[in-house]
């Protein structure tokens, strides 16, 4: 990555977070607290980078070494200096609105994180803590709207995509958007921003004003995608599982696009949920979606669903190919039976209580390479159990591809190695060859991928 023009600025927030206390500024002060404030150092520096074309934590901390980022504590609140900062986050000097909205809402996440960690209230082992504190978190950060009826639709896909399939989920969303549905996306490139995009368009058409962008993402995750600056609700989760936690909550259907390690990843922890006896008859649409020429692609991972989880796990979604308007009027149907549901039993409409999530998903993962070659991954074990075992391998993969600390244990270590029986390595190994070959590891443009990871039976 080149480096590209810096400038020094001060920054207030607007709308996001006003005050922090004296003790909270300690915390995120170098000489306070220094891994809180690398976490944030990280994450501000990747939001200033919104837009930029690289999907690699360690390039763009590399790139920016001599950033930093002073919090200062003022009678009106609190007040952010930013040194040797990317410049294409200002025009004439000044911040870009939604860049400025990210920044806080980053400080935000992060301080009340570490606050939240601290209070007695918090029990994380337990599920039931795990889910509290997600729902802490995002009540927080005022995402939770209560009354209003069930229309966020959850869009996953890759950020390394081509065009055509980038301008198809601005179509998907386009159609969302005429039907009045908002749309949460894990808020970085490609998929997604293609559904914000094309709703943005629908919303304006339909006059519709308060339009929700919600991205939701993860300090390890946001570091190597900056956000879209679509994006007007951005909320940063602690770790990737509760950062899953919060799409399913949030959420009242998803639609998933061609991606790669990441969105296999999603589509495994989402079917290891659903698979749970407990959610047997809960209605949580999901829809697999792309234009023609992805249907391979998608034909393969429901092979590979089929080959390792088994028809159940086939049956809890729909797989519609190149008919943006047909995706949008089969969510909008199911929506209407997501709210009937949610009525009859006094669910909340804002976050989904009654979703069962066992604590194997919602206990963070150390991608180590010790840790990757201990999954279990057997046809013997419960389908919910194998599920939440390869969303653990990819969640390793996806380490291994775009996060800091990933990349370095590859390039100390070497490839992780994910072991297994052959019923389960076979098709994982074919599905993986073919996300390298689609070129769906990692964004076009840089070197040839090298996988960090390797199968073995």
């Amino acid at each position: 990555m080149v480096s590209r023009k810096v400038i020094n600025a001060s920054v207030s927030p607007k709308g996001s977070l006003e005050t922090l206390s004296q003790r909270e500024v300690q915390q995120l002060s170098e000489a306070g607290s220094g891994s809180i404030y690398k976490l944030f150092r990280q994450c501000a520096l990747a939001i200033l980078n919104t837009g930029a074309h690289v999907d690699n934590a360690k390039t763009i901390l590399e790139a920016y070494e001599s950033f930093e980022v002073r919090i200062h504590q003022q009678d009106r609140g609190v007040r952010l200096e930013l040194l040797n900062a990317p410049a294409d986050a200002f025009v004439d000097g000044e911040m870009i609105a939604s860049t400025r909205e990210m920044l806080f809402c980053a400080l935000r996440d992060i301080v009340y994180t570490e606050n939240e960690l601290d209070s007695p209230r918090i029990d994380l082992e337990s599920s039931q803590g795990i889910t509290d504190y997600v729902f802490h978190l995002l009540r927080n950060a005022r995402t939770l709207r209560p009354g209003v009826e069930p229309k966020i639709v959850v869009c996953w896909g890759g950020h390394s995509i081509n065009t055509e399939e980038y301008k198809y989920t601005k179509k998907v969303g386009h159609e969302l958007g005429l039907r009045s549905l908002d749309i949460c996306t894990g808020c970085g490139p490609g998929v997604m921003k293609g559904p914000m995009k094309g709703a943005t368009i629908a919303h304006a058409k339909q006059r519709i004003s308060g339009g929700r962008y919600l991205g939701l993402t993860e300090p390890g995750i946001i570091a190597a995608e900056a956000p879209n600056p679509i994006v007007n609700e951005l909320v940063i989760l602690p770790d990737i599982e509760k950062r899953l936690e919060a799409f399913v909550r949030v959420g009242h259907g998803i639609i998933i696009f061609p991606g790669g390690a990441g969105t296999a990843e999603e589509f495994l922890y989402l079917l290891g949920i659903l698979m749970h006896p407990d959610n047997q008859n809960l209605p949580f649409p999901v829809i697999l979606t792309g234009p023609k020429h992805a249907a391979p692609y998608l034909q393969q991972l429901h092979d590979f669903v089929g080959a390792t989880l088994g028809e159940v796990a086939q049956s809890r979604y729909q797989i519609i190919i190149d008919d943006p308007v047909q995706v949008a009027r089969e969510m909008t149907l199911a929506l209407k039976e997501v709210k009937q549901f949610r009525r009859e039993r006094n669910d909340a409409f804002h976050f989904n209580w009654l979703l069962r999530i066992d604590e194997g998903f919602q206990r963070p993962f150390d991608p180590t390479h010790e840790n990757m070659a201990s999954l279990k991954l057997s046809r013997d074990l419960p389908p919910h159990e194998l599920a939440a075992n390869l969303r653990r391998a990819f969640s390793g993969i996806v380490a291994g591809n775009v996060k800091d600390k990933g990349i370095r244990l590859i390039e100390e270590h070497g490839p992780y190695e994910i072991h297994g029986d052959a019923a389960v390595m076979e098709p994982l190994d074919h599905l993986l060859q073919a996300f390298v070959a689609q070129h769906r590891m990692k964004l076009p443009g840089g070197a040839a991928y090298e996988p960090c990871y390797r199968v073995v039976t």
